[in-house]
């Protein structure tokens, strides 16, 4: 969390969120009709508690290039892309989202995350002429619709102001999830853990590129690409909807008595219903019924068990 609660917490009929998205509202009295407002894009949904992280310099792009598995040489204004930093082994360490504006280039990663990651580019600078800056007390983010995110100065989070007011209905943090988790999106530090390598969440290809130079962690994304088969593969999961609850994060994923996974997100969807994302093993038969967090559960392959160069389409 950057700086305590929302300012936007004291709007009509708002419910603090919990957990990781403590700090902002989760609804506010309606999270079905806000799932319908955000996919009309006619509302807003405050994600001030997220990290704003500010990269500027001469050599920025070529910076991120040689740390991160995306592409940032040339890149574009205004173009947005995600990029992972991994381990040495592949694992992934931190995940940003951002652009470049012409002076620099702005990234929004996981409430409490910007400090250590911060730290970490910090120290890979060397004699790059670049400036990473922590400006999450001076900058928030907003997520426009679905998916759209915005940038703004954290004075305009003021409930009655005319930008508050221009950006739609406010909408909570459980229509948004609810809305990545039926796109089957993974979600870093909820829907991964300590162990998770980009090919086991479908993050290759849109956080990963595959045609560039070398970055920390690349022989194993590389080698799980060309000759596929990722230790898990992310699932979503259609919950029986009989039951009240939801799965908490973390709770096991099983299959006659034997854990194999664990869940990420849950949410109730207004169409699906309750709904999951989970990492499971990739042995896995994806027919076979779980149980997640002890509520019966169907699979709906999300990364193919056997996802890689070697898989091929048949015509």
């Amino acid at each position: 969390m950057t700086g305590g609660a929302s300012p936007l917490l004291d709007l009509p009929g708002a419910v603090p969120g919990t957990d990781a998205d403590a700090g902002v509202a989760a609804h506010y009295g309606d999270p079905f009709r806000e799932q319908k407002t955000l996919l009309a894009r006619e509302g807003f949904v405050d994600l001030s508690h997220r990290g704003v992280i500010r990269i500027a310099g001469h050599d920025r792009l070529d910076f991120l290039h040689s740390l991160t598995t995306q592409f940032f040489t040339g890149l574009a204004p205004h173009v947005r892309t995600t990029a992972l930093v991994l381990s040495p082994l592949g694992h992934i360490e931190h995940a940003l989202s951002g652009y470049d504006d012409g002076a620099a280039f702005w990234a929004h990663v996981e409430p409490a995350a910007a400090p250590r990651l911060v730290a970490w580019l910090d120290s890979m600078r060397f004699l790059m002429r670049v400036e990473v800056a922590d400006v999450s007390s001076e900058w928030a983010v907003i997520a426009i619709g679905e998916a759209a995110v915005e940038l703004v100065r954290r004075p305009l989070l003021q409930v009655g102001s005319a930008d508050v007011a221009a950006w739609g209905r406010p909408c909570g943090t459980w229509a948004l999830e609810a809305l990545r988790i039926a796109s089957g999106e993974p979600r870093f530090g909820r829907d991964t853990d300590h162990r998770t390598i980009p090919n086991e969440v479908g993050w290759v290809g849109s956080a990963v590129h595959l045609n560039k130079g070398c970055y920390r962690g690349q022989e194993t994304v590389a080698r799980i690409h060309n000759l596929g088969r990722p230790p898990r593969r992310l699932v979503r999961l259609h919950l029986d909807g009989s039951v009240d609850t939801l799965p908490e994060h973390a709770a096991p994923v099983e299959l006659d008595g034997r854990e194999v996974g664990f869940v990420g997100s849950a949410a109730r969807h207004f169409e699906l219903g309750p709904i999951a994302l989970a990492l499971v093993k990739r042995n896995v038969d994806p027919a076979a019924d779980l149980l997640a967090g002890g509520v019966a559960a169907a699979q709906e392959v999300i990364v193919d068990p056997n996802v890689g160069l070697h898989v091929r389409a048949r015509l």
